[in-house]
């Protein structure tokens, strides 16, 4: 639920951090409503140009070439980038179409832009899927590290997502991932292999553009709607926009993470967004 995770968090940048935020959606381009399972129009892709960061939560998107230009040219530009979740598998893309290495599944840009640039694509679920919840554990040795700053609680309902150990490149595990047994944040951990070693579920990497320029990039594989009830996963978020932005001094001990407005997502599910929902009632008043 992407659609109402990412308004969320833009309002929270905006209000409580003083960002300028804007939001994109998966449209219907007939009836102008928010539809996620449109996965061929994400409408306005050309702010990316004047962006600062780019914060990316598809998942197997196969957008139309002009679309994609505009994320491709982002990504050359070396500019900044956080990666929610399915973001690992951003784009499925048919390989006789121009953006195709962008695709999870690409030979020519060894897993997509997932692999390339976040750190991962899509492996498997490494916790069983709406059965083991993840609660997050800082990584030894990054406790003072400034992304996970006030980041005490993490927990989700989410699963853990298997990545592949070592992360390439400069990758940098932050929060790793417990499977817990049950659906509670009360609930043990689980015994055997799926905890040792624990997955990571947030880790910092780089990633050098075009023109040289070396981007910093921060992914995490738990961020669904639902995951964001939990106040310390929103804070490393916060935070971890600060920190790619190479503002990191400017992170306090606890980032106001406040919700601006109510927030009660839906559940994460295929088919279960909201119907009949426009950009304009995710609007910040």
């Amino acid at each position: 639920r992407s659609e109402e995770a990412l308004p969320m968090l833009g309002k929270i940048l905006a209000k409580r951090h003083g960002f300028r935020c804007t939001v994109l959606f998966a449209i219907d381009p007939e009836t102008g409503e928010i539809d996620p399972l449109n996965v061929t129009n994400i409408a306005g892709l050309e702010l990316l140009d004047s962006a600062d960061l780019m914060i990316i939560f598809t998942r197997f998107r196969n957008l139309p070439d002009e679309q994609m230009a505009c994320i491709d040219r982002y990504v050359k530009s070396g500019k900044p980038i956080i990666g929610l979740r399915t973001a690992t598998h951003a784009f499925n893309i048919p390989a006789d179409r121009a953006f195709a290495r962008y695709s999870f599944n690409s030979k020519e840009w060894d897993g997509g832009f997932g692999r390339q640039i976040l750190g991962e694509t899509w492996i498997s679920h490494h916790g069983a899927h709406n059965k083991e919840s993840t609660r997050g554990v800082i990584a030894p040795g990054m406790e003072n590290h400034p992304i996970v700053r006030g980041c005490e609680d993490i927990w989700g309902p989410t699963d853990v997502y298997t990545v592949r150990l070592p992360l390439p490149g400069d990758s940098q595990p932050l929060v790793l991932g417990q499977v817990l047994t049950g659906m509670s944040p009360h609930d043990p951990p689980l015994s055997g292999p799926k905890n040792d070693p624990m997955m990571p579920v947030a880790w910092t990497k780089t990633y050098q553009g075009e023109n040289g320029k070396v981007g910093r990039v921060f992914t995490t594989t738990m961020g669904a709607a639902v995951d964001l009830k939990s106040e310390g996963l929103r804070r490393l978020l916060v935070n971890a926009a600060y920190w790619c932005m190479g503002m990191e001094d400017k992170i306090p001990p606890r980032a106001d993470v406040e919700t601006v407005g109510p927030y009660e997502p839906s559940y994460f599910g295929f088919g279960a967004f909201r119907k009949g929902l426009r950009p304009k009632d995710y609007a910040m008043e």
